[in-house]
């Protein structure tokens, strides 16, 4: 698989994907317009082990919603990623069994050095 999850209104992904200059087979989901599905997450947390690791902790609802002093399961994570688009990590970058996920520039310099390889 070689897609990426990302919102096309966030200026940091609209970023990172000029930088990546993605080649056109690879599939773009905007996730607010479509949302992430059960099998997506699920196809996501298989390749990252972790919903911790795909969830956002930047989100505006984490701190509205007071989960930063909430103890957090795996579920949760789960739960919170599955209904609302913006407790996912952005972007989230597939390529093949791999996964990058955020933007940091570690994450986002590895998934360029991977794509450049295909």
């Amino acid at each position: 698989m070689r897609k990426v999850y990302y919102l096309k209104t966030c200026d940091t992904c609209k970023r990172i994907l000029k930088s990546l200059s993605l080649p056109s087979y690879f599939e773009l989901q905007d996730i607010k317009e479509s949302e992430i599905t059960v099998n997506q997450l699920e196809e996501m947390h298989q390749l990252s082990i972790s919903y911790e690791a795909l969830f956002s902790k930047r989100a505006k609802l984490y701190k509205e919603m007071d989960l930063k002093n909430q103890v957090l399961s795996e579920a949760d994570y789960r739960h919170y990623i599955l209904h609302h688009y913006t407790f996912l990590k952005r972007p989230v970058i597939i390529v093949d069994n791999e996964i990058f996920i955020g933007n940091a520039k570690k994450v986002v310099a590895s998934a360029s050095e991977r794509i450049s390889t295909l």
